[in-house]
């Protein structure tokens, strides 16, 4: 499996992660794999944006029911 070499990582970064690794039980080889795992598969701001405004889209046809009617009602039970 291909390695990679990060150079020049300000201290405070590197104990950092030594202390997430540490709390999380595992070495600082494999929190740094976890934590770039996460980051690639989690989708990107653009991509959170573009789903956001095509639910947007999608919801905007649609006819709402006025939630205000449904809390009294629940209220008044």
């Amino acid at each position: 499996m291909p390695g990679i070499l990060v150079r020049n990582l300000d201290t405070e970064i590197i104990e950092r992660l030594k202390a997430r690794a540490q709390q999380g039980g595992r070495s600082l080889q494999a929190e740094v794999k976890i934590i770039l795992e996460r980051s690639v598969r989690e989708p990107s701001m653009t991509e959170f944006r573009k789903a956001a405004s095509r639910i947007q889209k999608k919801l905007a046809r649609r006819r709402h029911s006025d939630s205000t009617t449904l809390i009294r009602e629940d209220r008044e039970r």
